[in-house]
């Protein structure tokens, strides 16, 4: 790595700090990464990918979206998701985040995908998209969601629909290639 790139990774840490002894964190290269490691202690501080999950609702080859009502990401549609919390397993997450933003009760079926998510440079995720099996309850936005709708891909494009992560194209593209969505 030259200097440039170190100077640039370094500005791009998460944290400054040791969360140990408070030293000062510098970039180490290992086995070709680029790890944080503090100058006192000489500890590695690894930064992790924190996991999302979300929820593939189909009905009549139609795919249910949500319209963001916090963050950065305002006013765009998404596939239903959320963060797993350090305690939670990801299944019993994405139950939760669902009752959450949708007020539906839903039964996992299998892991459609799993992406890297690079899209905020702050926070490197890891995302689990599931199809559910079945879904009870009304359909009611709450929590991060304002609207929530079922659409083709043909209505994301007419309506002019903003998907909010890039991901979420892919996924997309992936159940009308497998015949799931229209």
């Amino acid at each position: 790595m030259n200097s440039e790139e170190l100077r640039i990774c370094e500005n791009n840490m998460r944290y400054k700090f040791c969360p140990h002894c408070g030293g000062k964190l510098s970039l180490e290269e290992t086995f070709s990464l680029s790890r944080p490691k503090c100058v006192n202690c000489n500890r590695i501080f690894y930064q992790n990918p924190a996991v999302g999950v979300a929820a593939i609702i189909i009905r009549n080859k139609k795919i249910l979206l949500g319209r963001r009502r916090n963050s950065s990401h305002r006013d765009m549609w998404c596939i239903p998701c959320g963060y797993v919390e350090y305690y939670e397993d990801a299944k019993e997450a994405l139950i939760r985040e669902m009752k959450e933003e949708t007020n539906l009760d839903i039964k996992l079926s299998t892991v459609f995908d799993i992406h890297s998510n690079f899209h905020n440079p702050a926070q490197h995720t890891v995302g689990i998209w599931f199809l559910v099996e079945e879904h009870l309850g009304d359909i009611a936005p709450g929590d991060d969601v304002e609207a929530l709708d079922f659409f083709s891909t043909a209505e994301i494009k007419e309506q002019n629909i903003v998907l909010a992560f890039p991901t979420d194209v892919r996924i997309l593209d992936d159940l009308v290639n497998k015949g799931l969505i229209r």
